[in-house]
């Protein structure tokens, strides 16, 4: 038996809003190997979180096939989301531990799902503070918030 293993991607991710809610854009750049992308969009009226989200979900689709994935984020919601929460919001059936609906639960529930088809281990890393990758995520989600304030996300 044959063992194919997975590329080894790394991803950083990151979302921006002007105004919360207000015009938001995402942006994602892809490292593998010698290999690199960039990705980036927009919507008017969203949220920093909802594009955060976003920045991981578009990454994530754009793989074709199971990867084995670092994960830089500076979203301690997204992270958090991911590897703390998901657990208890499945359990109670996509409710808060007071009861509440789960903000954003479409998109926990694709990014979830995405997620299930990679090894990925989530890193957090401080936004603004020199980080290369991150600095790079950041500059993408402007362009995004720039392409949905010319009517073009």
């Amino acid at each position: 038996m044959t063992l194919i293993k997975k590329p080894a991607v790394t991803l950083y991710t990151d979302g921006a809003c002007k105004g919360n809610p207000g015009p938001g854009g995402w942006g994602a750049w892809l490292v593998s190997g010698e290999h690199q992308k960039e990705l980036f969009g927009g919507q008017l009226g969203t949220t920093n979180n909802q594009m955060e989200m976003t920045a991981v979900i578009e990454a994530l689709s754009t793989l074709k096939r199971s990867c084995r994935i670092q994960l830089y984020t500076d979203s301690e919601y997204v992270l958090k989301g991911m590897t703390e929460w998901m657990p208890g919001w499945v359990r109670r059936g996509w409710k808060t531990a007071a009861g509440q609906p789960v903000k954003n639960a479409e998109l926990w529930q694709r990014l979830a799902a995405l997620c299930a088809l990679h090894e990925i281990e989530w890193h957090w890393v401080k936004g603004h503070a020199g980080h290369e990758g991150n600095e790079k995520a950041d500059q993408l989600a402007n362009r995004g918030v720039e392409l949905a304030l010319r009517g073009k996300a």
